[in-house]
């Protein structure tokens, strides 16, 4: 049940119940995400830019897809067992989901100096931009 709708329509919405959806999906489920591995996330303008701290992982190691409106960024890594006195970085396997608009999309990816990158860009296609109506 959307605990936003209340099964009774919002007069001045139309259209907006997945959105609705998604949001009392995450209100739900936030206490459950993980935290490893840390990350970033920044505006620049429409655009975004994720950064996540991946040391000890090389290019080969990390999967990026995209699938409808989710952002998975994951490894399965294994971790050598070794005669370490102390582990502090870990390179464990990580699954990480990020729910995107229909309109970003992915531009690139790049790994260097342990931080993954990631650029989104939002796309707004024709039929979405503002247009004028004809009165006949």
């Amino acid at each position: 049940m959307n605990m936003f709708l209340n099964n009774s329509p919002i007069p001045y919405t139309i259209g907006f119940e997945r959105l609705f959806d998604q949001l009392d999906e995450f209100i739900h489920h936030s206490k459950k995400l993980p935290s490893y591995p840390p990350y970033n996330i920044k505006k620049n303008g429409e655009n975004f830019t994720i950064e996540m701290a991946l040391a000890g992982f090389s290019k080969d190691d990390i999967e990026v897809t995209v699938t409808e409106d989710i952002l998975t960024i994951s490894s399965n890594k294994e971790t050598p067992k070794k005669d370490e006195l102390y582990k502090g970085i870990s390179d464990r396997k990580f699954t990480r989901n990020f729910s995107i608009a229909d309109d970003i999309i992915v531009k690139s990816a790049e790994l260097k100096n342990g931080l993954l990158t990631i650029e989104l860009e939002r796309e707004i296609p024709e039929e979405k931009k503002p247009r004028k109506i004809k009165i006949g």
